[in-house]
């Protein structure tokens, strides 16, 4: 019996596409690399970010790149977008373009209503979260400097070896578990 696809030809298969994004450029994407070759990417594109910039040109040219059936795949909401109205604009174009997007780490695929939802109320709670760290790092240093001391790392600020490797230790910690 022949299979007739007239009405209904069969879809495209899904190609998973990936991107890891670290914010400096002294760390690695290997976590990330690690996650997104389990979630099965065909492809994956690499980046150095450079913090809340939204100037990332690998990821321009790999928006520029998807297409319709294709699911643009992340580890986390923060290597996509620093803030919840560059998030909305990257997926409202995506969506446009029938491009689907998914976080491996926080429940998003926006391929259904409730990913949908879920991205809007997660990316509102993570500009919050973001708000309310530089809140407390503004504050604490107005402290400090009320106290007469200086603010940041000491060991940092002379450039000490063993300070630089711990801070890159941590960061890597924070950004790529």
């Amino acid at each position: 019996m022949a299979k007739r696809y007239a009405a209904n030809p069969p879809l495209a298969p899904k190609r998973l596409i990936g991107y890891a994004c670290v914010s400096t450029d002294d760390q690695v994407h290997d976590a990330q690399m690690d996650e997104l070759r389990a979630a099965s990417c065909e492809r994956i594109f690499q980046e150095h970010g450079f913090g809340a910039s939204r100037a990332r040109p690998v990821l321009t040219r790999l928006l520029g790149d998807l297409a319709a059936g294709d699911v643009l795949v992340v580890v986390r909401l923060v290597r996509l977008a620093r803030s919840v109205s560059h998030l909305l604009q990257v997926i409202e174009d995506l969506e446009e373009r029938g491009v689907h997007f998914r976080s491996i780490r926080d429940p998003i695929d926006t391929s259904t209503p409730q990913g949908m939802f879920s991205l809007q109320v997660l990316g509102a709670v993570a500009q919050l979260e973001r708000a309310l760290i530089a809140e407390r790092s503004k504050a604490g240093i107005k402290a400090a400097k009320a106290r007469g001391k200086l603010p940041g790392n000491l060991g940092l600020r002379e450039r000490r070896p063993e300070a630089i490797k711990a801070l890159s230790k941590a960061r890597e910690k924070l950004y790529l578990d």
